[in-house]
């Protein structure tokens, strides 16, 4: 019985110990955790400040240049810049026009199937539209061949008369 108890209490000990060096190992992972998301945090906060420096710099190059001999220059820039941009802004808000949104998260079976035949039906219009565009498209070639070899044609004529 002795024996036992003494089992019993080295056992003890041993889980105690294994528990002590599980939590101090807890803790000093959870102190690393920290220490991590601190210096995310700190980086990213480095990373906004130097951007906003950035734009800053950039905004004082571009008044000194603006305010120098090159001030119609620098116009005509913007001006061409800004086209590009509202060109791409404009396709990015078309393709945000194009595209739903699924909302599939918690949905029914029944839910899905009508989804999933409301995008077959969606593609199968779109292809069809890319059907007839490339249709209008061979057209359009076909007739800007045959109205340039007409020209052509007459051309020849005109200058074998003369």
């Amino acid at each position: 019985m002795d024996i036992h108890r003494k089992r019993m209490e080295k056992d003890l000990n041993e889980l105690q110990t294994l528990i002590e060096a599980h939590f101090e190992s807890r803790k000093k992972e959870e102190e690393e955790l920290i220490s991590l998301k601190d210096r995310i945090e700190e980086r990213t906060r480095k990373e906004e400040e130097e951007a906003k420096r950035r734009a800053e710099d950039d905004a004082k190059k571009k008044k000194t240049l603006t305010s120098l001999h090159f001030g119609g220059y620098m116009k005509k820039i913007e001006r061409h810049a800004g086209k590009k941009q509202t060109g791409r802004e404009k396709k990015k808000k078309i393709l945000s026009d194009r595209r739903k949104s699924l909302d599939i998260e918690n949905a029914s079976e029944s839910v899905l199937r009508e989804k999933a035949k409301e995008l077959w039906n969606w593609m199968h219009q779109l292809e069809e539209e890319k059907f007839e565009l490339q249709y209008q498209f061979a057209k359009q070639k076909y007739e800007v061949s045959a109205k340039i070899n007409k020209n052509r044609s007459t051309l020849n004529m005109k200058s074998n008369l003369l």
